[in-house]
C-alpha cells in the first residue's frame, strides 16, 4: 500500500483549515475591537449590525468556494 495519498490527503485538510482560520482571522482584524454595546450610539450600533452582516456573507462565500473548488 502506497502512504504518499495519504499523506497527500492529511497535508491538504491541514493545510484547508489553517487558510480558513488565516482567512477568518483577517476578516475578524478587518471589522476592528470589539466594544460593549452600552458605549455605542445608536448609529455605531446599526454599523456594527450591518458590518456583522457583511462578515457572516463573506464567510458563506467562502465556504462556497471551498466546496466549489472541490470538483
Amino acid at each position: 500500500m502506497n502512504a504518499d495519498p495519504i499523506l497527500q490527503t492529511i497535508f491538504r485538510m491541514v493545510t484547508r483549515r489553517l487558510i480558513g482560520r488565516g482567512v477568518n482571522a483577517g476578516i475578524d482584524k478587518a471589522v476592528g475591537p470589539k466594544e460593549p454595546q452600552e458605549k455605542l450610539t445608536p448609529e455605531e450600533r446599526k454599523q456594527r449590525r450591518k458590518m456583522r452582516q457583511q462578515t457572516r456573507q463573506a464567510k458563506q462565500a467562502m465556504r462556497a468556494t471551498r466546496k466549489i473548488r472541490r470538483f
